[in-house]
């Protein structure tokens, strides 16, 4: 792994399970469920000058990671919820890149953000919680990559996806002794 590819993914590069029997589902849930509180105290004590410090040369803002990840849960929670009310759907992609140059994205409050991501968050593991083992087993189809993709797999993906982002922002604080 390249000194740059340490700074994009600081927990390494997510592996996708084959199989329900590799994953934790509860202590993937329970992370999905903690992000929100993790990410708010990370962040508490960040004036404007740090939020808009690049986690990586040519990589975002704290305040963009923040606003991206408010921006993919939501995302995630519709995601869940079109797969278990329909059977097999489409979802709708969305420009992430683009997403964080929006100007809600670069300049919005952090606290913005991190209200949302908490409330998305509380519907989010209200609605897991609810799943049996076999929900996971549903699954719909991501048109950018033209294959199926099983909840058991969203799940694990966006675990990580917190911890993937939330060490952006505990690699630069400490990088930068915050």
């Amino acid at each position: 792994m390249t000194d740059l590819d340490a700074l994009r993914y600081p927990i390494g590069k997510f592996l996708a399970p084959a199989s329900i029997e590799e994953i934790n589902i509860e202590a993937m849930v329970s992370n999905l469920a903690a992000l929100p509180a993790k990410m708010r105290r990370e962040t508490l004590n960040l004036n404007d000058l740090q939020l808009d410090t690049p986690y990586r040369e040519g990589g975002w803002t704290i305040r963009q990671v923040v606003h991206h990840v408010a921006d993919s849960h939501i995302n995630c929670y519709c995601r869940f919820k079109l797969a278990m009310t329909e059977e097999n759907p489409v979802i709708k992609p969305y420009f992430e890149n683009l997403w964080a140059e929006l100007p809600d994205g670069k300049s919005a409050p952090v606290k913005v953000s991190l209200d949302l991501l908490e409330a998305v968050h509380i519907r989010l593991d209200l609605l897991l919680k609810s799943f049996q083992r076999v929900d996971y087993l549903r699954t719909y189809v991501h048109p950018e990559y033209n294959r199926v993709f099983y909840l058991f797999q969203v799940l694990a993906n966006y675990s990580w996806h917190s911890d993937h982002h939330l060490a952006h922002v505990t690699v630069l604080k400490k990088k930068m002794g915050w």
